[in-house]
């Protein structure tokens, strides 16, 4: 499972009611930031989620709307967290402009408090456990160097505790080995084999995100069966030419991806402030009804089910 928290839903510039684009993205012990448009640390602040282990951060691209808040956190996080190390993940060109902002106006000396490691993204895997994969893939946007990522679960198979027992198979490294899928030798002699104490193989959560993108033909095989796909939607399909023009998604195309990937949940942000919300929500629903339109602060938790809104703020005036 993954849970999501939206802490900035707006496009280009903020509104009175969403802030510019930050997500944060928990998983056991992990915890990613997503983007960090001006003021995400206020947001962050205002969510509770607060600065704790904030160690990672992924950038979709370096247009500013969604880096100009890391000057603030990090000189915040620097002062105030105990935190040894940052990783910031972003194309080559995102990263140019983050070690501008950070090296030239944060930190002029060049000496942060902090290590702070800038990672060029390339297409691929750029983490995993024995439990969680995270993977990136470019995505086309206005001639910048974006990436969308993947958080992906492994698969896994169930360890049989009543089998294990009707077999002999004592507590403790034996057991741990047959999840590891290793062969072992009982005491008495026997063979046991992981297909003895091991369920059915069951499929991990898939969560697919994406920024800021112009089309949508190079996606399908890479959200195809994404229990939850999230994606932006700047305009409505009568401005579809615009939103050409300036590389950015239509609710619509958004909604025609989810449904010819067989994505579970859609879930729209980046919103302009030109749109009521249900504008962008109703074209989208005609399409694909399992869609949602995200507001700043509402919280998911994604499962193979796909998502479940938790938190959902009360609609404003221009929300509704």
């Amino acid at each position: 499972m993954f849970e999501l928290i939206f802490l900035g839903t707006s496009s280009s510039a903020p509104s009175v009611h969403r802030g510019l684009s930050a997500h944060m993205i928990l998983h056991r012990h992990y915890r990613f930031l997503l983007d960090c448009g001006e003021g995400t640390q206020r947001q962050i602040l205002q969510s509770g989620l607060g600065f704790k282990r904030l160690d990672k951060v992924l950038l979709t691209h370096g247009h500013l709307d969604h880096i100009l808040g890391l000057g603030g956190l990090i000189s915040t996080l620097a002062r105030w967290e105990n935190l040894e190390n940052l990783e910031i993940f972003g194309g080559k060109d995102a990263l140019k402009r983050v070690s501008n902002l950070l090296f030239s106006v944060v930190f002029p000396d060049g000496r942060p408090p902090v290590k702070i490691d800038l990672c060029p993204l390339s297409p691929g895997l750029i983490m995993e456990d024995d439990k969680f994969a995270l993977s990136t893939f470019p995505v086309f946007h206005r001639g910048s160097d974006s990436y969308g990522f993947v958080f992906e679960e492994k698969t896994r198979r169930p360890f049989l505790a009543e089998k294990a027992e009707a077999l002999g198979v004592p507590f403790g490294p034996e057991r741990a080995r047959l999840v590891r899928g290793e062969v072992i030798v009982l005491d008495d002699g026997r063979t046991i084999h992981p297909d003895d104490v091991l369920g059915e193989t069951i499929p991990g959560t898939k969560y697919v995100h994406i920024g800021d993108v112009g089309r949508t033909r190079d996606l399908l095989d890479i959200c195809r069966d994404a229990d939850t796909l999230v994606i932006e939607s700047t305009y409505v399909a009568a401005e579809a030419d615009m939103a050409r023009k300036f590389g950015h998604m239509t609710a619509a195309a958004a909604a025609k991806l989810a449904r010819d990937a067989n994505v579970k949940t859609l879930i729209l942000t980046h919103l302009s402030r030109r749109y009521f919300e249900r504008d962008i929500r109703q074209e989208a629903q005609a399409i694909f009804p399992h869609t949602y339109v995200a507001r700043d602060f509402d919280h998911f938790h994604i499962t193979r089910g796909g998502a479940t809104r938790l938190k959902n703020p009360q609609p404003t005036t221009s929300d509704q």
